[in-house]
């Protein structure tokens, strides 16, 4: 992923609200993580999207299970070059 662009999370990416969200982020210019459960549904996204794939990040997680998040966010973090989240 590049890095000049702000960077945002969007799950359940792949139909619906997130992926009306995620068309709308990636229109706006944003570097997108697409989560979900089906990864063709979340590459579909993409390719809607018509943007260059360098800008997106597809991870096929169920959110509703917290050892892959805890994974997916420990993945997000070491290709952003965050060694600790920055809390409130």
């Amino acid at each position: 992923m590049q890095t000049e662009s702000p960077v945002a999370l969007v799950t359940g990416a792949g139909s619906g609200i997130g992926r009306a969200v995620s068309l709308k982020l990636l229109e706006a210019g944003y570097r997108l993580v697409l989560a979900g459960r089906r990864l063709e549904a979340l590459q579909e996204t993409v390719a809607l999207a018509q943007v260059d794939e360098e800008r997106t990040l597809c991870l096929s997680v169920d959110v509703g299970k917290p050892g892959p998040v805890s994974d997916m966010f420990a993945e997000l973090l070491s290709l952003i070059h965050i060694s600790e989240p920055t809390r409130p």
